[in-house]
């Protein structure tokens, strides 16, 4: 068994939820009975709280620090409204990127995505649909945000997020390599003949792909509200717009 939980370790939880804190201590918290043993195999752990009973259960998982909690002092750590029995900090890799992961695959690229739970979700359907890597501009969401986590439903350790300048990313690409967005008018997406080897663009939940993204767009989608011209919503949550999308581009191979 481990240690006994300590006041700093609770703190420490705590504080992961402020960005700054991730930022400089490069850690990273995930809570969850299924989450935190997925993650073991792709991330390294600094700090392991858990009850006696999942310390039991799960015997073989190595972290720096295994501190024994009560449900309590559980509930004094989570993040969550309902905690389960465990609480891992991980450390956050450094993710190198370079073009071979992305030339001659499908790749999504976010820009802007500020809501959490949505690129959570779209780090979960980007696993589902074998995307392995997604390209983050610099102002999307932190994926290491706890919501972000938690939405990944364990994805996080299978599909890899880096955070860059899309314009340097897009100058950097082999010419003409295709890179189409989701926009209100563009080619039918059920119509249209998808290739495997694209990057996809999704936009921020408010304004879409903004200006500068959109220069490097050469390939114009839009997913058709049924039955065409009635009135409807304005648009998709973009999480369920990439969900559409890639199903539709993934499609095409069967």
């Amino acid at each position: 068994m481990g240690m006994r939980v300590t006041k700093n370790q609770i703190k420490l939880v705590r504080s992961l939820a402020q960005r700054k804190e991730r930022n400089a201590t490069g850690l990273f918290v995930a809570e969850g009975d299924k989450l935190v043993p997925d993650l073991f195999s792709s991330f390294s752990c600094r700090l392991l709280l858990a009850t006696a009973g999942f310390l039991q259960e799960h015997p073989g998982l190595n972290a720096d620090e295994v501190a024994e909690a009560t449900h309590s002092e559980i509930e004094r750590a989570s993040l969550l409204n309902t905690p389960q029995q465990v609480i891992a900090v991980f450390r956050i890799p450094k993710v190198e990127f370079n073009r071979n992961d992305f030339v001659g695959h499908l790749t999504l690229a976010l820009d802007r995505v500020q809501d959490p739970g949505n690129l959570g979700t779209i780090v979960r359907i980007a696993d589902w649909f074998g995307v392995k890597c997604i390209v983050c501009s610099n102002d999307t969401v932190d994926v290491y945000n706890p919501k972000t986590v938690q939405a990944t439903m364990g994805a996080l350790a299978r599909v890899r997020v880096c955070y860059t300048n899309l314009t340097d990313f897009f100058k950097g690409m082999p010419e003409g390599y295709p890179v189409y967005g989701t926009f209100l008018e563009g080619d039918n997406i059920y119509k249209t003949e998808l290739p495997q080897e694209a990057v996809v663009v999704m936009g921020n939940e408010g304004n879409g792909i903004s200006a500068e993204v959109e220069k490097w767009v050469n390939r114009k989608l839009f997913i058709p509200s049924f039955p065409p011209g009635q009135p409807t919503s304005e648009s998709l949550n973009v999480a369920v717009a990439t969900a559409v999308t890639c199903a539709e581009f993934r499609r095409r191979t069967y």
